[in-house]
């Protein structure tokens, strides 16, 4: 039994499905995103109501199951909704700034690092010691801020780096002396 696969997903207003085959494709004011699901998996659409089912119990219909109706719901949250991801810069020095399409960073490297700005998806800095990932696609917003994250990851001893906001950096004792 799938949990996840069994609940049914509601579409909110403005929001436009269109099925092709196994491509679906969902429109709302956010964007546009379109996916391939497996065709083992069937979307049912009763109204604003949307559930997926399953032909039989083998592993991988299971697997597929909960995995297909998770990505249809971040489709319609992204486009209804949008995602979003924040980041802080720790350290003496570290600062980000925006220049056109281009996420400069400063943190601690003999040379500034440049992130362009991917299609679908908004940088803001707020302050220059925070970034905002904004975007329909929770996979690209997830994956661009984890890129970000891992130009300086947090270290354990000063706590310095790139981190999410309120992610907890477990902090270590340093040497002691004689």
């Amino acid at each position: 039994m799938s949990r996840i696969g069994n609940k049914t997903v509601i579409i909110p207003a403005g929001v436009e499905i269109t099925q092709d085959g196994s491509k679906i494709t969902v429109k709302g004011p956010k964007g546009e995103l379109t996916r391939v699901f497996p065709s083992e998996i069937t979307m049912n659409m009763e109204g604003n109501e949307v559930t997926f089912t399953r032909p039989n119990d083998s592993k991988q219909n299971r697997t597929l199951h909960g995995t297909a109706r998770a990505n249809f719901n971040n489709m319609v949250v992204g486009v209804s909704e949008g995602f979003e991801k924040a980041l802080e810069l720790i350290g003496v020095g570290y600062r980000a700034q925006l220049q056109g399409q281009k996420l400069v960073l400063n943190v601690g490297y003999s040379h500034p690092v440049e992130f362009n700005m991917p299609e679908g998806i908004t940088i803001e800095v707020p302050s220059n010691t925070q970034v905002v990932i904004k975007g329909a696609n929770k996979e690209h917003v997830g994956e661009l801020a984890a890129n970000i994250r891992g130009v300086r990851p947090p270290e354990p001893y000063k706590g310095k780096g790139i981190r999410y906001v309120g992610e907890y950096v477990r902090r270590k004792e340093g040497k002691t002396g004689k």
